[in-house]
């Protein structure tokens, strides 16, 4: 959110935030974007340029009480519904019960809440809005609920549905929202920010992740340098799994799906898209990477079950090495083809 400085948190959300405080008319918002591009923090910024009491200039200000308030997190007129895991990760207000769980979903008792409170006169005077990120874990039940207020709501009301997942959304939600798309940064406008944030080696880890600078923020926060994301492809092929040491089973399983994908497209003569290009092995075999890709998407479907994580890296590690080490044969042979795989 815009601080007491009024800088915008992310520099590339001006343009597209101007453009939506002087176009959009319509109550409910979807808006599309992932959150490695700044997605959530467009969502805050556009709900405190509707509460921003400024008179003149800019909005939001950062300087008003109605946006010193939404810093504070305690705006009467703002609703902000996130999966309780992801409020407490965040730091915004939230009542996990005792003995259970923080949620991954937005429950269908909390969308009731919100409408409950949606429908009461705005504190301020300003508007009521209602922020739900990411939308798509609203349940079927929880969507179902918000469908009335999307398609008659209170004078006053504004809601955004945040996602990087339309498609997992109802229809009958998608269909009563005007979509927008939250805006992306260029490659290097990204980089320029993520050296200004003090990130070395800033072009590698934007790729790594994926041109997301948020993402690759992330991944300098928790220890990672470019060297080190550029020694993983070589590391997995010498069948080392302390590559992977203190990592979750799904940030492995994401290094190594992109590296698999990298070298699969570097065999074939493609350019790599998360490693730098002398990382790569290339003339590989495709069938045993697409085999290591297979074990990979396996995998991720159940990362939530209870396994041994060392006893499963070092198998994935191992179907790694494999897979690095099998040349492919010489040119005519069309055992690379990959209309060869299954």
């Amino acid at each position: 959110m815009v601080g007491p400085d009024g800088v915008l948190p992310l520099p590339w959300l001006r343009e597209a935030l101007d453009e939506v405080l002087a176009r959009q008319r319509g109550h409910a918002l979807l808006l599309q974007g992932a959150a490695g591009d700044g997605a959530f923090e467009f969502a805050l910024t556009l709900a405190q340029a509707w509460l921003c009491e400024a008179v003149h200039g800019p909005r939001p200000c950062g300087q008003c009480a109605g946006c010193r308030l939404v810093q504070s997190k305690s705006h009467p007129d703002l609703n902000l519904r996130l999966p309780e895991e992801m409020a407490v990760a965040l730091g915004w207000p939230v009542d996990v019960k005792e003995g259970r769980k923080p949620s991954r979903q937005i429950r269908i008792d909390e969308v009731r809440g919100a409408i409950d409170w949606i429908v009461t006169t705005p504190a301020r005077g300003r508007a009521k809005v209602l922020v739900l990120n990411p939308a798509q874990t609203m349940n079927h039940a929880a969507s179902s609920a918000l469908l009335k207020t999307l398609e008659e709501p209170p004078p006053g009301a504004r809601i955004v549905l945040c996602t990087g997942e339309p498609s997992r959304l109802l229809p009958t939600v998608r269909s009563r929202c005007q979509r927008i798309v939250a805006p992306r940064p260029g490659a290097a406008q990204a980089a320029a920010w993520l050296d200004a944030q003090g990130v070395a080696d800033a072009a590698i880890l934007l790729a790594a992740a994926g041109g997301r600078p948020l993402d690759a923020l992330d991944l300098h926060r928790a220890g990672l340098a470019g060297s080190g994301w550029s020694a993983l492809p070589r590391r997995v092929a010498a069948g080392d799994p302390s590559a992977f040491a203190g990592w979750s089973i799904a940030q492995t399983l994401d290094a190594m799906m992109k590296m698999c994908h990298d070298a699969m497209a570097a065999s074939i003569g493609g350019a790599p898209v998360f490693f730098p290009r002398p990382s790569v092995p290339v003339g590989l075999r495709l069938a045993p990477l697409d085999s290591w890709r297979r074990s990979l998407q396996r995998v991720r479907r159940h990362v939530d079950h209870p396994w041994s994580e060392p006893l499963l890296i070092d198998a994935l590690v191992a179907e790694g090495r494999e897979a690095f080490a099998v040349a492919a044969p010489e040119r005519g042979d069309d055992a690379n083809r990959l209309d060869t795989l299954d």
